[in-house]
């Protein structure tokens, strides 16, 4: 899929995000559960203006909350845009899916143009877990694209903050 707003710079073709697709896209996912350690999660949210806010709360052996905050240029948030795309979850409903529980939830907001979709499930432990629902394919979509979110979202915090080169 290539975007309305492709320019050529010698050879190449770049393609951008026009204003009106960076005010109308914005994606935000969280996981989390309360437990013995307290509230327990992991968030992150792309902005239309392109920043990205990383969030980790993990309690265990008294660890503080890790907040990080980086502007990502508009050719990630494109990237970010095609793999959602791709992944059709647009299309999904998470009517059939398991509601959150005592273990945790899920959630994964996403505005794309004029659609604005917004899942509630429970935590998935494995594969086998998603093929015992009443739509394993559709969880399973939603799966990994949340995969290949957090492996996005880990890579860009981890190229932004590394103190040493390697």
């Amino acid at each position: 899929r290539t975007s309305t707003c492709a320019t050529r710079t010698g050879h190449k073709l770049v393609f951008n995000m026009c204003a009106a697709e960076l005010k109308n896209f914005y994606v935000r996912y969280y996981i989390g559960h309360k437990g013995k350690f307290g509230h327990e999660f992991l968030e992150f949210e792309f902005n239309p203006d392109g920043k990205l806010r990383y969030a980790n709360n993990s309690q265990y052996k008294n660890d503080t909350i890790i907040r990080k905050q980086v502007h990502v240029s508009p050719a990630v948030l494109q990237e970010l845009k095609r793999v959602i795309e791709d992944s059709e979850i647009m299309k999904e409903d998470d009517g059939n899916w398991p509601q959150p529980d005592r273990v945790g939830r899920q959630e994964l907001e996403i505005v794309l143009g004029d659609e604005h979709i917004s899942f509630t499930t429970s935590k998935i432990g494995s594969l086998l877990e998603i093929n015992e629902t009443k739509d394993p394919e559709g969880l399973r979509g939603f799966y990994y694209l949340v995969q290949d979110l957090k492996c996005f979202v880990f890579s860009l915090i981890g190229l932004h903050f590394k103190i040493k080169p390697i």
